[in-house]
Order: C-alpha cells, then structure tokens, then sequence
C-alpha cells in the first residue's frame, strides 16, 4: 500500500511545501486533509516561487491529482484566486478535486472572526482573521454550508434561511452588522457552484479506490502538530487536527490507509501569534535566525517568532502521529553560528518535564534545559557540494547535529533540506517509492 504522509512537527511552517512538492514527483494523488486559507505552503521551482494557501502543493507537478479533502474549509473567492494564479504560471489546475462534504468559509465567518478576536482583548489567540475558526466553529453546532450543497439551489437557500438569522443575531451581539443580504449571498453562492462544479465529487470514493488500485498517495498536512487543536499549545491553536490521525476523517480513509509519516521539522523553532514558546529568543540571536532564514508568514506577512530547535516538541509530535523518519529543514540558517543549542527537557517548578504539558500556564514556567552543539561554517556546507557528493560530504558539525536529533527523537532522518528548490535536498530514506 504505497501511501504516505507529511505532517508538522512544530507550530508550521516547517517547511512543508517544499518536502511534499520533492515527493510529489513520484505520486499519483496528493491529498490535503485539513486546515483552510490560514495555511501557506512556499513551492519553488528554478526561479519561480510559488505560494499556495489552499491548493495542494501537489497541484504544481503535471500529472498528478489535487484533492482538498472534506476536512478542508473552503474559502471560494480564495480558491478561485489561486487557480487564477496558477493558470499564469501555465499549470491548468484542472487536475483539483474538491470533497463534496467540505464546509464553505463564508463572508460573515470572515466578519465574525475579527469582531471576536478584538472582543478577546489582550487574551487574543492571533487568528489570521480568516474566518477559519468561526466556519469550523459552525461545522461542528451543523450550522454549515458544503460545497455540495453549492450545486443544490432549493437545499442552499433552506439553509441560508435556518443559518442567517442565527449569524445576524450573533454579530449584534459582538457589536458589528453583517452588511449581507441573504438573497445576494444565494446568487454568489451559486454562481461558485457552477464554477467549482466540474471539481467537485465524493473525494473520499475517490481516495480510497487509488489506494486499492495500488496507486501512490500522499496525505499532506497545513500549519503543524504544536497547532492541533486537541494536542497544540491550547487555546492558541487552530481549529482542526494536524496530526496524521486527522487523515482519517479529514480525507475519509480508514487507519490501515497511512503506511509512511514523514515528520517535516525545521532545524530551529518558529511560530507566528500568540502563545507560549519555551525556547523562544528575544535577542539578536532570534533577529538573525528570523532575518537570515526569512521567518515572516506566507499567509500573513507577519514576523515569526524564532528560538532553537525544541525536541521536547519534536517527540510530542512524533509520538502522536507515529511519525516514521523526519525531514530536516533549513540547516542552511544555522550556518556560520559558532555554538547552537538544543532543548531536550524544560524545567517547570523545579521539576525535569520531558513530556510536552497540556497547561499553558505550566508552559509559561518552563525553562528550557539545552545541550550544546559546536556550530559549522558556511564555507563547509555549500549545497551544491553536498547535494553532488551525498550525507558524507556534510560537514562534520552539521552531521552531529544531525545524529543528535536522531538520537533525541528516536526515528531516523530520512531528508536533509538546505533551502526551498527541490534540488537542495539529500534522500536518505529507504523509501517504498522510487525517485
């Protein structure tokens, strides 16, 4: 059963765009399973760079199937922006498959995701004001709208009409007017649906047959483990599962279908909004980890929140997704560093923790507890060298890095990336798919 998964193992922005985009190449089915346009994955391609918030990151490769699964939230006017994108750069994009079961994000969702983030005060989250929680919010209290049901006129406005009164209500309560019109609302809606309707089908069908067929899938993740919103650093995480347990609902494949976990893991730590970050850096060693690796969001523009690498996190993940070998991004970042640091366990009141706390609270204490690793220098560490010459031509120093985190985290290290193209990257995997 050639299948596979790539899932975050910290708060996002691994870099997993990149890695799916290098495996694609040998899939037949690239499908995401959760998330919405909150999420941005980063593809270059030679000189072209390529951001997707929605697309899957397999949609850049020819030949290859794009599902958004029905764990997805659909935003329709961004969805349609990306394709529009997509068709600049040459690519057809006619290779998507939306899930018919995948809620609409919706224009009040958009509205209600900024007037409830402002009522939160200084206790925010740091929502991309999408509108992603409020449409999940809504998925779970069946107050939702599927992309199916785009293509049902006299279904659609029956539930406009039980759902608008509700959202009217609630933006009352908050302080804001909806500014929609039902009717109005109904005809774009529509019009959407006869857009999207070539792409839409029952995904769930459609994933499972290719499996059976023996045909080659892979499940990709958005944001990152330390975001799951049952196992992430709650309240401040997003509204659906990142780990690879979410394929099963969010793509409607059984267990027995996720053969391979590839955890994507940057050689540091990030994450963009609010919430507690152990070995977060507040000095000019985070300034130059942000400013050399480009740490500001895809999809917000925002600065990252940069610090050293966290196996505390690293082993969360690892455990809750059994990941099976990791891909090691970005190591070209920490070049020229002369000491870094790693965190193997926190301090918390006085205690040794080495399982990551479910209490921000307690998060809020922890010290983290490092070893120290002697840094490599640039001029030993030119991509192209070692990409020619394998893992071997590594300089001695990254490969100890390297071995430390296979030994910290338990599973071995199946891909080394040193910067965003697909030829900046050594396999190591003894992988069931053949490149």
């Amino acid at each position: 059963m050639p299948t596979l998964a790539v899932i975050g193992s910290q708060w996002g922005d691994e870099g997993k765009g990149k890695i799916t985009d290098y495996l694609a190449e040998d899939a037949d089915l690239v499908v995401r399973f959760q998330g919405g346009a909150n999420a941005g994955h980063t593809i270059k391609v030679g000189n072209e760079v390529i951001a997707l918030h929605l697309l899957p990151s397999g949609i850049i490769r020819e030949g290859v199937l794009s599902v958004i699964g029905n764990g997805l939230v659909v935003d329709l006017e961004q969805l349609k922006n990306e394709l529009a994108m997509l068709r600049k750069t040459g690519r057809s994009g006619e290779m998507l498959r939306i899930s018919d079961r995948a809620n609409v994000v919706l224009p009040y969702h958009r509205l209600l995701d900024g007037a409830e983030e402002r009522a939160r005060g200084n206790k925010g989250v740091g929502t991309t004001g999408r509108g992603i929680g409020p449409c999940y919010a809504d998925k779970v209290a069946r107050a939702g709208i599927r992309m199916g049901d785009l293509l049902d006129e006299v279904y659609l406005w029956e539930r406009l009409d039980t759902i608008f009164p509700q959202k009217e209500r609630l933006a009352q309560s908050l302080g804001i007017k909806l500014d929609l019109e039902k009717a109005s609302l109904l005809r774009t809606l529509l019009e959407y649906g006869n857009l999207y309707r070539p792409y839409i089908t029952d995904t769930s069908v459609l994933v499972n047959r290719a499996i059976q067929e023996g045909k080659k899938v892979m499940f990709e993740g958005a944001q990152g483990t330390m975001l799951d919103i049952d196992h992430g650093t709650y309240p401040y995480v997003t509204s659906s599962n990142c780990t690879a347990a979410g394929i099963c609902n969010g793509a409607g494949v059984p267990p027995s279908a996720v053969e391979e976990v590839i955890g994507v893991t940057k050689a540091y730590t990030t994450r963009v909004g609010a919430g507690p970050f152990v070995t977060e850096l507040h000095d000019a060693m985070g300034l130059h980890l942000q400013n050399v690796g480009g740490e500001f969001g895809t999809t917000t523009g925002r600065p990252r929140r940069c610090g050293w690498l966290d196996m505390v996190v690293v082993r969360h993940a690892i455990r809750l997704s059994g990941m099976t070998s990791l891909a090691v991004t970005k190591l070209d970042v920490l070049s020229d560093l002369p000491t870094l640091k790693v965190c193997v366990a926190y301090e918390i009141d006085g205690q040794i923790v080495e399982d990551f706390p479910a209490s921000v609270f307690r998060l809020a204490r922890a010290k983290p507890i490092y070893e120290e690793l002697e840094g490599w220098t640039a001029a030993s560490s030119k991509p192209a060298d070692i990409i020619r010459k394998g893992y071997a031509a590594l300089p001695k120093n990254m490969r100890k890095y390297l071995d430390f985190i296979t030994t910290s985290s338990g599973i071995p290290i199946g891909i080394v990336s040193f910067g965003k193209g697909r030829e900046e990257t050594i396999d190591l995997r003894r992988r069931t798919w053949s490149r």
